[in-house]
């Protein structure tokens, strides 16, 4: 399969989004009110998947640190902003009423997460809180299918990128500057609300590749697990060797 372009210019410009009434979030920066949240999300629809997630951090890598992590609920049509940089491990700890975490939520088979790309995000879970990501879905490889990017998602990024991209004169530093300011808000919920969208349009598509793309992103979570992992790169943005 023909090579694709770098993730930054994959996804490219959210100028023209703004959030709406009907797409609310809320930001969740203390041990029990993720807690409160948790028991719900594992009592959610597996098909479609419910669970939309990112992350946001400085250089987000193992080398560096995690900010928000983002979960757009399908569902509920609400998304939840997680303060890691504030909580730190005391985010994945704290339990629900049956016992669940959020670190348990990430690690089960049985509540399906869709990523776009999981490898960075799976990396920086890994070797910062020692969370082994399960039941992923990567919409990058569903994407590698169908050759053929989301216009709605390639206008996606173009005003976050702006706020803290160092080289666009921005700073991943304002991912943890308290109180969040909203703009950044902004950002992390729309970089996820687009997700079930892709997801829908990838998997019409699927077919015979369905298996090959869940084992291959099975591969890229223990690939990101390894000493040698390297996330960035033109490699990044290639489909896996073998495809066609």
């Amino acid at each position: 399969m023909a090579h694709r372009a770098d993730i930054s210019e994959i996804t490219s410009s959210l100028a023209r989004t703004t959030l709406q009434a009907n797409q609310p979030y809320v930001f969740l920066n203390t041990a029990i009110s993720i807690a409160d949240v948790i028991e719900e999300l594992f009592e959610l629809p597996a098909d479609p998947p419910s669970l939309y997630l990112d992350l946001e951090g400085t250089n987000l890598s193992r080398y560096r640190s995690i900010s928000i992590l983002q979960i757009f609920v399908l569902p509920h049509n609400r998304t939840y902003l997680i303060d890691i940089h504030t909580l730190k491990e005391n985010a994945f700890a704290k339990a629900a009423s049956n016992g669940q975490t959020l670190k348990n939520l990430l690690e089960t088979k049985s509540v399906p997460k869709v990523f776009f790309d999981v490898r960075n995000d799976s990396d920086a879970l890994y070797n910062c809180f020692r969370i082994t990501l399960a039941g992923v879905q990567d919409l990058q490889l569903m994407e590698l299918t169908t050759r053929n990017f989301s216009k709605k998602y390639k206008l996606g990024k173009e005003k976050g990128l702006k706020l803290f991209t160092p080289e666009r004169g921005g700073s991943y530093e304002v991912f943890n500057v308290r109180p969040l300011a909203l703009d950044i808000m902004q950002y992390c919920v729309q970089d996820v609300q687009f997700l079930p969208r892709l997801w829908q349009k990838y998997n019409r598509k699927l077919s015979q590749w369905a298996e090959k793309v869940q084992a291959e992103a099975n591969a890229r979570i223990l690939a990101s697990r390894s000493a040698s992992y390297n996330g960035k790169g033109r490699h990044m943005a290639l489909a896996p060797r073998g495809w066609h």
